[in-house]
């Protein structure tokens, strides 16, 4: 069962922890650091239909540990520039993706995150909620105000 969701959703992964982390590198490491940990605690994952969202929740929270290991970092003057927002890969993005990108890594780390689970997975509000390890009224407060702020920072009316 998990060679089936590594295969079917390994992709989609990886793309969610690029959009929160900001780096293929960093996000593929992500991904099979969350394979590894439910290989390893195969036994104890006998809800097979259950899967999928705890690969999700478990990606969104060690992303949530690289972000917050990116921030102490910062403190100590070491400052981290993710590749992905390289020059080279800067120029194969057309420009309004570019700006939209950029608002969205401007915006508060769980804002983002609901964002991206909203919009580039699909997913509800249910499961943005379990995903994220927060209450669907939290989903709709954020995802209202991240809305709000990804809009003022482009410039947009709502």
């Amino acid at each position: 069962m998990l060679t089936a969701l590594f295969a079917d959703h390994h992709v989609s992964l990886v793309r969610l922890a690029l959009l929160v982390v900001g780096d293929r590198p960093t996000a593929e490491d992500v991904v099979q650091d969350v394979f590894a940990a439910m290989h390893a605690r195969l036994e104890r994952l006998r809800d097979h239909d259950r899967m999928l969202p705890y690969a999700r929740r478990a990606v969104i929270n060690k992303c949530r540990t690289v972000l917050r290991r990116r921030k102490l970092a910062g403190r100590l003057h070491r400052h981290y520039e993710p590749p992905v927002w390289s020059a080279e890969s800067a120029a194969l993005l057309g420009e309004e993706h570019r700006e939209v990108l950029a608002a969205l890594r401007a915006l508060p780390d769980r804002q983002r995150e609901v964002l991206v689970l909203r919009f580039y997975l699909g997913l509800d509000e249910a499961q943005i909620a379990e995903a994220a390890g927060i209450s669907r009224g939290t989903v709709k407060s954020t995802s209202s105000r991240a809305l709000a702020a990804l809009a003022a920072r482009l410039g947009e009316e709502q």
